[in-house]
């Protein structure tokens, strides 16, 4: 798939051992694909530190990265659907029971 300039929603679930993969896959679409990564972190992700790491330390790498500042609040992330703002959105980590539910 062809994703050169593709405006990629990148949103970061409360799977917090995931994130290292995570991070380093949102990394191969914007240094192999050439994607435009836009970071969207749940209130957990974006404010927990946990085992996995710090918070802060995660935002400042997906922002640096990305070179966009994260959506994390529901009146940042509102206007996503109805201004169409991404021609694909991932949810990393999606989980069975959560694919499950939109299949």
């Amino acid at each position: 798939m062809e994703l050169i300039d593709k405006k990629i929603g990148y949103c970061f679930t409360g799977s917090f051992c995931t994130f290292r993969k995570s991070i380093d896959e949102m990394k191969k679409l914007i240094l192999d694909k050439k994607a435009k990564i836009f970071p969207i972190m749940s209130y957990n992700s974006y404010n927990l530190d946990t085992k996995f790491g710090k918070a802060q330390d995660f935002i400042n790498e997906i922002e640096t990265i990305s070179g966009n500042k994260i959506i994390h609040s529901i009146q940042d992330a509102e206007p996503i659907g109805p201004k169409d703002m991404f021609d694909i959105l991932i949810v990393a980590p999606c989980s069975r029971q959560y694919y499950i539910k939109i299949s």
